[in-house]
């Protein structure tokens, strides 16, 4: 679709976007890299600033780069938006030591800005792999009342909210809260409230992958009937 695009239209821009967002198997971010490094291009369109961190964090979710990498492009963008953008990419890295590292720079911190803060978030729930958000599921529950106390209302609902490992949505991330619900009916209601809101997401995905398994039961009992 980018390259069937007219040149330089915004369609071309936005197809190009959400490709590198949905970039995944090896030949998909080759062509990602390759845009990024000038060895593949695209008529009418030129690879700015901004367009550069986008295809640099489509390659730190697909562990194609390293942190030096994206130290070495924020040297030639360190302003605020390249510092935004310098953190949602490193926080993307897909690694174990990676989301780790993410995950410890504002929970484990007060000092980011709001700004930062969600940034990492953005990077931290992009993955390719969302068996890299397993360890993260005691972690948050554990760590939910004292964010909840020591952090003003607007990073507390980002850490709550935005670093919800929902992308693993099984049964393990569901009885998680609700032992945390049940353990902490003394909680404040409003950060109840949110846990409970991310919790009715994790059951509506169960509820949505019993029905597609029960639909492949009826499939298979119907070949099984025709054959």
């Amino acid at each position: 679709l980018v390259e069937k695009a007219q040149p330089g239209s915004d369609a071309q821009f936005q197809f190009l976007r959400a490709f590198t967002s949905l970039a995944s198997t090896d030949a998909q971010l080759a062509i990602v890299a390759d845009l990024r490094s000038g060895a593949r291009a695209l008529s009418g369109l030129d690879i700015d600033t901004d367009l550069g961190w986008e295809l640099l964090i489509s390659l730190a979710a697909g562990n194609k780069i390293s942190r030096s990498e994206i130290d070495a492009y924020l040297a030639t963008d360190d302003t605020a938006t390249g510092r935004q953008s310098a953190a949602h990419a490193r926080a993307a890295l897909a690694t174990p030591a990676d989301k780790q590292a993410a995950w410890d720079s504002v929970y484990g911190s007060d000092t980011e800005p709001n700004t930062i803060v969600e940034k990492t978030a953005l990077g931290f729930q992009r993955t390719t792999d969302v068996s890299l958000l397993e360890p993260f599921i005691d972690q948050y529950t554990a760590a939910l009342r004292d964010v909840w106390t020591s952090r003003s209302y607007a990073i507390a609902e980002t850490l709550i909210v935005d670093f919800f490992p929902g992308g693993l949505a099984h049964q393990r991330l569901a009885d998680s809260l609700h032992s945390w619900i049940k353990l902490n009916t003394d909680a404040d209601a409003p950060l109840v409230r949110l846990v409970r809101e991310n919790l009715a997401g994790i059951e509506r995905s169960l509820q949505a992958q019993e029905r597609d398994r029960e639909a492949g039961r009826s499939s298979d009992y119907v070949e099984a009937v025709r054959d």
